[in-house]
């Protein structure tokens, strides 16, 4: 993944599952936004594998300088997996994630530079196709409009990277919207131009730090 200046997350609890000589590994990542629901996180990922070999954790809570990191390797010899584990996910350039790799043993050791290699693997797995969100500032809006307009501008919402919260038909249309912040300006100006002047959106909440779904996987 390349480096960038956005607040990226995962969008939702992933998980995935490989197979190196015999042995399962089920990385499971989610986002997380303290230590203490991390380790929460940890401890369901535990309990749902109470019978695994290995519940290897490893967390990133903030994003860039400012952050809070953590793992372990569970058991496994020391080095072997806590720490590739934490090395993928600080350089995926994710912020706010914990991941737990969960082990089946199978019967054949791995040996040191096995077990780097498959917990590395096991986390670069759960990375591929992982869906993505990013902090940023959001504005709600609400807009009201006549019916001629709305397919219009449901075109331009999605081209300005809004999101539809709620719809009511009744007289006029009436939307709920949501856009990342700097998105705002050039969906107000083309809706002027759409509506040849007649429609603004009326901005009714503002988040400073809203998790928006962001276009693109890692």
């Amino acid at each position: 993944m390349k480096k960038t200046d956005r607040l990226l997350i995962p969008a939702s609890e992933h998980h995935t599952e490989i197979v190196v000589v015999n042995s399962r590994f089920i990385t499971t990542i989610t986002p997380v936004f303290s230590v203490e629901e991390a380790r929460e996180f940890i401890a369901k990922i535990r309990a749902v594998h109470p019978n695994a070999a290995h519940n290897v954790p490893a967390f990133i809570v903030g994003h860039g300088v400012s952050i809070i990191e953590h793992c372990s390797d569970d058991g496994e010899p020391q080095g072997t997996a806590g720490r590739p584990t934490l090395a993928v996910l600080k350089g995926s350039g994710l912020g706010d994630a914990a991941v737990v790799v969960t082990r089946y043993f199978g019967g054949t050791k791995l040996g040191t530079g096995g077990l780097v290699r498959a917990y590395t693997d096991a986390v670069k797995s759960v990375l591929v196709g992982l869906p993505l969100a990013e902090k940023i500032q959001t504005h709600t809006v609400r807009l009201v409009m006549p019916y001629p307009l709305f397919e219009r501008i449901r075109i331009l919402i999605a081209e300005h990277g809004g999101q539809i919260l709620n719809e009511n038909f009744a007289g006029d249309v009436t939307l709920t919207l949501q856009f990342a912040a700097k998105n705002l300006p050039g969906f107000q100006g083309a809706l002027r131009e759409a509506s040849k002047g007649a429609l603004q959106a009326e901005i009714t909440e503002t988040n400073p730090a809203a998790i928006f779904p962001v276009v693109g996987v890692l």
